[in-house]
């Protein structure tokens, strides 16, 4: 008889293993919450795209500037681990402000007071040399900045390190003034994974500005020499460093990967192109009302400027415009010229010819405005004035001859004293000398190269001329005197913009455009343009023109720009709202919520190598020098 074994008791289900912590990113820039350029516009329209995927594990960490915190920062009690580690880093010296950026999406935000860190400046930048071989000089306020934000930034991450535990934690910093924390966390072993993204070398803006033939030279070229040459050295020195350091070294565009892995040494693991926060329209006629609105601002402007000396027809009017940083031959201005006095020659030959107005805005060093440009538009606001107050008046007497029954004849209209103050207000504005190029005074007129290329060929606004020039060296804002309209209002109002940059790792100008429907016109040597060739099959037909600057001469990438202008300029009012349509739905290409991908892909990246290379630690302190 079998005997009945007894069951062993059930062991209980073990316990299943913790979630894993989810990491946090942080991204760090000079310019959060502090506009000085480009970067300024990449993480304040990328923020929103990023926080649908962070959501209050992302967080912007940037300098305090009282100045601009007052009215983009709002200021907030930091809760969590971010209340540990600030009150950490308050208690070692450095005081920082946590709240959130007044943009869409309020992201968290923390600002360093990096001044509180110069005490240490002498001993951080020792720390600099014996460390990472970088020196630096005493009187370079702009590096003695970068590296007392740096070290500010670095004693944060540690302080986060002690509070967060086994936490990963993400770092992503933005260009060099930003980067000095890279190699400090790489050299002092901190648990976290860093992100790079140069979105222009330093060396190559000052290269390419210097020399026409600058990616011929390009492989050729010594940094180190060329660093010293330029008297940038340590600021091309903690930019090579933070590329050698960071777990993922990131660019913008595959222009700007070739010039950086030949100039600092280590080729990008991924292109992080820049986007835009894209309004979209339900109806298409919407952004073509919009064009109309603002195209009739710039008829003010244009009639205000020219009308006093002599008139053109409104309707065969085509504004085009170029604008960017002041570098003459980095954003192709001179190149723009140099097609407007080509185009102005084949234009004379062509018989009931459209005209075209150019404008070029950038900001140079200005004394004031022109007061004989200021004294045209307020005669013309004055005549306008006039002619308001007629309208009513004639509007009355207009319907009163109407409800007799009767057609009115010009007295009934005007009385003979209204017409003289029409005639005097007309005489008075119908007078000066021919319309200036320039809409302000500079400080160097003589020696301006874009007013000695106007000169040189004689682009001088002759009445004669179809391609009228107006220079304005101003930003365009809406509380300007002159065009009473912001930027992307102007950008609306125009019917092309034209970009022809040498040096360009991206070209925010050209995709702006494009973002407002407007047809433009960038190069292969810009980051966006060299986006556009891959990603946008027959780019010139959908309104997106991308000049050839790699291979072709300056002479033959001018008359390639002059024929596309002719043809575009001599288009009917159809063909161009057509055109208008086709970009506006190619926009929805650059948007962010398409683009911000590629960040999350470089993310993924260097959390996946710095797991891979993480090691446990003990609780950080830092001993200086």
């Amino acid at each position: 008889q079998e005997i009945e074994q007894p069951q062993a008791p059930e062991e209980p289900n073990p316990a299943p293993p913790p979630a894993p912590l989810e990491p946090l990113l942080f991204e760090v820039a000079w310019e959060v919450c502090w506009q000085l350029g480009g970067i300024y516009t990449v993480l304040r329209s990328k923020a929103p795209a990023m926080l649908q995927r962070w959501d209050e594990r992302y967080c912007l960490i940037g300098p305090y500037n009282p100045q601009t915190a007052a009215f983009e920062f709002d200021e907030h009690q930091p809760t969590g681990i971010f209340r540990d580690a600030l009150t950490a880093l308050a208690e070692s010296g450095i005081p920082a402000k946590y709240g959130r950026w007044l943009i869409p999406g309020r992201p968290q935000v923390i600002l360093i007071d990096y001044r509180a860190r110069y005490p240490w400046l002498d001993s951080d930048k020792y720390a600099m040399w014996k460390d990472h071989g970088i020196s630096t000089q005493n009187n370079d306020g702009e590096v003695n900045e970068v590296v007392a934000f740096g070290f500010a930034v670095t004693e944060f991450f540690i302080k986060l390190v002690n509070a967060a535990g086994n936490r990963p934690i993400l770092a992503h910093f933005h260009e060099w003034m930003a980067a000095v924390a890279i190699p400090r966390i790489a050299h002092l072993g901190l648990p976290i994974s860093t992100v790079f993204t140069t979105h222009a070398t330093l060396l190559g803006r000052y290269l390419a500005g210097d020399s026409a033939d600058f990616y011929n030279h390009l492989p050729f070229i010594n940094p180190e020499e060329q660093a010293a040459k330029y008297l940038i050295f340590p600021r091309f020195a903690i930019e090579r460093a933070a590329a050698h350091a960071s777990t993922v070294f990131t660019t913008v565009s595959e222009v700007t990967a070739t010039e950086a892995e030949k100039l600092l040494g280590r080729t990008p693991d991924a292109i992080v192109p820049n986007g835009l926060n894209i309004q979209r329209f339900a109806a298409l006629h919407e952004f073509q009302n919009m064009h109309q609105v603002f195209k009739e601002r710039i008829h003010e402007f244009v009639m205000g400027h020219f009308f006093p000396s002599y008139t053109f027809d409104l309707d065969r009017t085509i504004y085009i415009f170029t604008s960017g940083r002041y570098e003459f031959r980095n954003k192709g201005f001179d190149l723009f010229i140099e097609s407007l006095y080509r185009l102005n020659q084949r234009l004379k030959a062509i018989p009931d010819r459209p005209t075209v107005v150019a404008f070029i805005i950038t900001r140079a060093w200005t004394k004031h405005i022109n007061i004989g440009v200021l004294q045209r538009q307020s005669m013309f606001e004055d005549l306008k004035s006039v002619c308001s107050g007629l309208e009513r008046q004639m509007g009355a007497r207009l319907f009163r001859a109407a409800a007799r029954g009767r057609l009115p004849s010009m007295p009934d209209l005007l009385n003979d004293e209204e017409l003289l103050r029409l005639r005097q207000s007309i005489q008075a504005w119908r007078t000066g000398p021919q319309p200036a190029i320039v809409t302000h005074d500079l400080v160097d007129d003589a020696t301006d190269p874009v007013l000695q290329h106007l000169r040189h060929r004689q682009l001088f606004n002759s009445a004669d001329d179809p391609v009228k020039v107006v220079f304005h060296p101003e930003f365009v804002t809406a509380t300007g005197p002159l065009f009473n309209l912001d930027y992307q209002q102007f950008v609306r109002g125009c019917h092309m913009g034209v970009f022809p940059s040498y040096y360009e790792p991206w070209g925010y100008t050209p995709m702006e455009s494009v973002a407002l429907g407007l047809p433009a016109v960038t190069t292969d040597l810009s980051g966006f343009g060299a986006y556009v060739q891959h990603h946008v099959p027959n780019a010139d037909q959908q309104g997106i023109c991308v000049l050839n600057r790699r291979t072709k001469s300056f002479e033959e990438t001018t008359n390639n720009l002059v024929d596309y202008l002719t043809n575009f300029v001599q288009m009917n009012r159809r063909q161009r709202i057509e055109i208008r349509n086709r970009v506006e739905r190619l926009s929805e290409l650059f948007d962010w919520s398409a683009l911000v991908v590629h960040y999350h892909e470089a993310h993924d990246m260097a959390l996946e190598r710095g797991a891979a290379g993480r090691k446990p630690m003990g609780r950080l302190e830092v001993r200086l020098v």
